[in-house]
């Protein structure tokens, strides 16, 4: 018997969970997200916000992305990664991190209408689930999921109200688990993984203290606090991160993932924080600890039939590089309009398919990479002749050792530099945030070459409207007002946008008549002079790759699924021919 009925249901209400659930709600899709804690994140867990997800939070109005930006720390005071034997003690290097090296800042800012932030969990949470419940998802608390059965019509799940200890049954269409690093929902559908779970042990502590005087002149999200002996952490190093500037603080430290599982208490916390911090007298309030495995898995298939899985539960990685909760909501991004075509008959379900050859191949790269980030920490030990391990007395001869005037000591100088400066593959990776490309059925390239990458693809975004990739952004300016809009502005908020310019008023047009046809949500803009949206600077121009009377056809998560370079003879039969093949009709 059936006790509850949605189109969606959703298990699990983090950054995955409760993206998916506010862009369904937005695109007006039945749906309920349920977690089996009493309430969301309570610690700050993932932090790091790129620009491609906040651009997922502007999808979802100006009034969520203005929200993100009013909690989170902003850009500038994400500064420049630290490397210190202690706060107190003395800095051995530095490194300008998240776009704020000058270069890399110039990046950021042509590429995106959005900043950077740091936005703890805590906050994230909270403000997607709002986003959800306020728009129509029945969130329920409280509720844990057991295990599901799928048929040809949808997907039965049992849940046990943990208040009551009763059994529930919710009967949906289609079943999402973001149920995070130890997925039921994932082995229940048999998804195939690669790699391996727990291979380092870390304990988080998290604590108010203030430590202005050891940071505010030098802000930075990272402290990396370089100490020997052999419980330094899973990459070697103990780590101060700054939660809310300059009061709150959580530290990871490793612990032998072959060993017992350590106790921390109080006293221990106390200790930690005293010998990263280099003040032996130093107070702290702590607030919670806990303790967490260092992964290297991800799924190889990420759904099965009705049940998707997305976030934690198909890619289980470190923290390296900040990509756990962005890659999360943009796992949501691609999912929740495919859902939303399907479920209301715009789509065919092999739509559906897309989700897995798209996202899979990402979840393989950002494990692949937060893990390579942490054996590219042995450089810096290397040149500090650590790499081994050495006690205090040994240490401090190592740090002397750089100080002096000899060839030697200059050689060790420049190792020190150049080991410091690789870390921007962690720290300051723009293009591993953007640079995804999709290739699957719902992707339309006609044999166009894909453009090399002409940078490190890791380092640095390249823009393209090659079909798979994020339309770029390029900033136009309304013909009424004159006020700046971004080329993603004019697309997304679940539904197709075709963008042609002067010349390609017959695409425009056949939008149209294609759209009432196949009865989709599809908007056409002409972007030229007198037109509603002017490219005044010519970047528009640039960006494009096509002539003026060519077209993009862009997909609600703003990638582009087909373009034309200039007007063919049949446009509607073209445009008619593409879209049947990416909605799978």
């Amino acid at each position: 018997m059936t006790d509850i009925t949605t189109d969606v249901l959703i298990i699990g209400t983090g950054p995955a969970g409760s993206a998916t659930a506010a862009l369904l709600s937005t695109y007006g899709i039945a749906n309920m997200a349920v977690n089996r804690y009493r309430w969301l994140a309570n610690t700050p867990r993932a932090h790091i916000t790129n620009q491609r997800t906040m651009e997922v939070l502007r999808d979802l109005g100006r009034e969520v992305e203005d929200e993100a930006y009013m909690f989170a720390t902003h850009q500038e005071l994400m500064g420049e990664n630290i490397f210190c034997e202690s706060l107190a003690g003395e800095e051995i290097g530095r490194l300008k991190a998240w776009g704020n090296h000058p270069l890399s800042k110039a990046e950021h800012l042509m590429s995106s209408p959005t900043r950077m932030n740091d936005l703890p969990q805590t906050y994230m949470e909270p403000l997607l689930f709002k986003t959800a419940c306020s728009r129509g998802t029945q969130g329920r608390l409280s509720t844990e999921y057991l295990r599901h059965e799928q048929d040809e019509t949808g997907v039965t799940t049992t849940c046990r109200d943990r208040l009551t200890g009763q059994e529930i049954t919710i009967r949906s269409k289609y079943l999402v688990g973001a149920d995070g690093g130890k997925s039921l929902v994932a082995e229940h559908a048999g998804l195939p993984f690669e790699g391996r779970m727990g291979v380092g042990g870390s304990m988080n502590i998290l604590f108010r203290a203030d430590l202005s005087k050891y940071v505010a002149h030098r802000p930075s999200v990272l402290y990396w606090v370089m100490q020997p002996g052999a419980d330094v952490g899973g990459i070697g190093m103990g780590l101060v991160r700054m939660v809310r500037p300059w009061n709150e603080w959580l530290i990871v430290w490793g612990y032998d993932i072959n060993g017992p599982e350590p106790e921390v208490t109080e006293a221990l916390a106390t200790g930690v924080a005293r010998q990263l911090v280099g003040d032996p007298e130093l107070k702290i309030e702590l607030l919670s600890a806990n303790t967490w495995t260092v992964n290297n898995f991800y799924a190889t298939r990420t759904s099965n039939g009705r049940v998707f899985c997305m976030g934690d539960a198909i890619h289980r990685h470190p923290p390296s590089n900040g990509l756990g909760s962005n890659t999360s909501i943009q796992d949501a991004f691609n999912l929740a309009w495919k859902l939303a075509l399907v479920l209301k008959g715009q789509a065919g379900e092999r739509l559906l398919d897309s989700y897995d050859a798209e996202r899979a191949p990402v979840a393989r790269q950002i494990v692949t990479r937060a893990n390579q980030s942490i054996t590219e920490t042995g450089p810096i030990f290397a040149a500090l002749g650590m790499a081994e391990g050495v006690d205090p007395v040994q240490m401090q001869k190592n740090l002397q050792a750089r100080t002096d005037g000899t060839p030697e000591a200059e050689l060790q100088r420049e190792a020190i530099r150049k080991a410091i400066a690789f870390k921007k593959y962690e720290f300051d990776a723009h293009g591993v945030e953007m640079n995804q490309r999709y290739r699957s059925d719902a992707i339309v390239t006609d044999d166009q070459l894909e453009p090399d990458f002409q940078l490190d693809p890791e380092l640095h975004y390249q823009p393209t409207t090659w079909p798979g990739a994020r339309l770029p952004h390029a900033w136009l300016y309304r013909h009424d007002d004159g006020a700046e809009v971004s080329t993603l502005d004019l697309c997304g908020h679940g539904r197709f946008t075709l963008l042609t310019g002067l010349g390609g008023e017959a695409w425009a047009e056949a939008a149209g008549r294609v759209a009432r046809d196949l009865g989709i949500d599809l908007v056409a803009h002409v972007i030229g002079p007198r037109r509603a949206h002017v490219d005044h600077s010519g970047d528009w121009a640039r960006a494009s790759e096509i002539r003026d009377n060519g077209c993009l056809l862009v997909r609600p998560d703003h990638h582009v699924c087909w373009r034309a370079t200039g007007l063919v003879p049949r446009p509607e039969a073209e445009l008619a021919r593409v879209l049947r093949q990416v909605l799978a009709r």
